[in-house]
This record gives C-alpha cells, structure tokens and sequence, in this order.
C-alpha cells in the first residue's frame, strides 16, 4: 500500500535533546499527500519561529530552542501504516536565516557564528564571540585558550566568549583540537575626539552580534502633534485674554533619531553591514542603557578597496519608542 497521510506532533522546547513532554506539544499536523507525488512535505520554521522570544539588556542569553517531530505514517483507510512505529526527527533550532543563494535548509556555520574574519574594538575594551559549541573544541584569544564543552542543552550551543581588551587575534580549533577552522583579526580603534556607540543586532546565525560606530555621530528629535482651535470668549465679559491661546496642541510625542558613523573598516566587513540592514532586532548602548533602536536607512551600497580604498558607512536609525513614555 502507498503513503495517503501523516499526522505531525511537533514539540518546542528547552533542555537536552529529546527530553520533550505532553506539556511541550506545540502543533498537530495532518496532511494528506498530492496524488501526484509520492511524499509529504511540511514547514515548519514559521512554527517554531512563533516560540522564539527574543530580549536583550547586554546580557547575551542564549535563546536557543529544541524542536522533536513525530511522525505517524497512515495508508489508505487510516490503517496505520506498515512501516512500524512513529518516526522521531530532533533539530536544535535558532532564529537565523539563509540566503535564497544558499539554497533549501542550509547549515550556516558549526564555528564562529559572525560572517566576516574581522572585529572593530574600541582600546581596553572587551568584545564578544558567539561560537556555536558542537562544532568547536578550543579557541586561542591572544594568550588565552578556552576549551569547549556542551553537555547538549539547549543553553549551551550558543556560547559568548569574552574577547580581553586590546586582543589581536582569535583562532578557532575543531572539535579535534588541532584543524584550524577560522581565524579573526581584531582591530582596536584608538578614538580621541568621538564617542563610539555600540550597536548589537540578531545576525543570520540567530545571535547577538556587536558593531562599533566609532565616528561623528548626529542626534535629531522629530515631534508629531495634532491641533485644535478653541473658543476663547468668557461669557460672563463677551471678552476673551490675549494670553490665552486660539489655537493648541494635543497627541504631541517626538521620536529621536541617530545618524551613526562605521570609521574606515575593511571591505570584509560588507556581510557585517548587510546583517544589520536585514535584522529585525537591533540594540543600542546608549547613556549606559541598551535601548531597541531600527535602522531606518532602506539601502546600501557596497564600498570596496578597489572602488572606494576606504570604506565608512553612514546609517540612520531610530529609537523604538515614543519620547513621551506612553506605555499603558
């Protein structure tokens, strides 16, 4: 007999690789397969998508997800079908993305979890590495190696290593100790006149990613308001004051808007630039607190040594939130 449907339990949840309960049933699919094909497909990234609660307060949690799906096969008449129990598939799942160049279900990275070879630092100051633990045995940051371990919950395949003050290079080792996978450069920019801001956003790995702006930064405020005009007249005189205002303002509130400066930065740094402009969640250390901001610059347009020699990005964002707190 030949597959005619599935039913699909699809579990979301925290803790070790299929330690899933009741409790954790998120979904139960039933499709039937197309009679011209032989197979049944579901997606279920939206799905799982739904159950990423993504927050950030300079804290680098991780928010990784387990995801098990079960699978009951059926044939024709809803007899079960005779290839025997249900089929348990386990996927250990970010929030990230993949190019349409890349294909159908990429795996996008099983070392460093940044996409360029280089990291921007202001002097003596510490950065952050987000390394993806399974696939990684040590890392060397200047004199300093950390070995990695993942005893398999879903908190630990994320992990955030400390990058010390005034670092030159990372390398990162495979789990064998021994193959080079990636090595990073660290520039560490001395910036006497400017403030550097830093920015983190959730880059295409589904972590949180840091990028210094390092050069002349802009501050504008925009108010939205609506007016009325009001009666001034006092019956009482059939006069009206001449302090007292015609016209008036209600529903006023303003947002506050950053234009932030890169500093010259190596074309490599390109991907970097290109994650920011795709992320949905991004964050700025602003007056020590990190505030969600968006960028509101919609293009770009790749600067490379051999059009440009330097290259600065100039990007606009705004804070998201009214300046009158107007939080009910």
């Amino acid at each position: 007999m030949a597959l005619d449907k599935i039913i699909l339990d699809l579990y979301v949840y925290d803790g070790t690789e299929n330690s899933f309960s009741d409790t954790d049933l998120r979904y139960t699919i039933t499709k039937k397969r197309i009679n011209s094909q032989t197979n049944i497909t579901v997606e279920i990234a939206e799905l799982v998508r739904d159950y990423f609660i993504i927050n950030f307060d300079n804290d680098y949690n991780v928010f990784t997800k387990w995801v098990s799906v079960v699978v009951s096969f059926f044939e024709p008449g809803d007899q079960e079908f005779t290839f025997g129990s249900p089929a348990v598939f386990n996927y250990n799942a970010f929030d990230g993305y993949g190019y349409f160049e890349d294909g159908t279900n990429p795996e996008l990275s099983r070392d460093a979890l940044i996409s360029a070879n280089n990291i921007y630092l202001p002097e003596d100051v510490t950065g952050k590495l987000p390394i993806y633990s399974e696939g990684v045995g040590k890392v060397i940051i200047g004199s300093n190696t950390t070995q990695i371990t993942d005893n398999g919950n879903s908190n630990q395949k994320i992990q955030y290593l400390t990058i010390p003050a005034n670092s030159s290079s990372i390398q990162i080792y495979g789990t064998d100790d021994s193959t080079l996978l990636k090595t990073i450069l660290i520039t560490n920019i001395c910036e006497p006149k400017y403030t550097p801001f830093k920015i983190t956003f959730l880059n295409k790995y589904g972590c949180f990613e840091d990028l210094y702006f390092f050069k002349r930064t802009n501050e504008k405020l925009n108010v939205t308001d609506e007016t009325f005009k009001k009666n001034t007249i006092q019956n009482s005189s059939a006069s009206y004051s001449t302090s007292s205002s015609q016209q008036e303002r209600y529903a006023v509130n303003g947002k506050t808007s950053l234009t932030l400066n890169t500093g010259f930065i190596v074309e490599d740094m390109n991907q970097t630039i290109e994650e920011l402009f795709l992320s949905e969640q991004v964050w700025i250390r602003y007056e020590n607190k990190t505030l969600p901001v968006m960028p509101t610059s919609k293009s770009m347009e790749f600067k490379t040594s051999l059009n440009d020699k330097l290259a600065n990005y100039t990007i606009d964002f705004n804070f998201a939130f009214d300046k009158i707190n107007n939080v009910r």
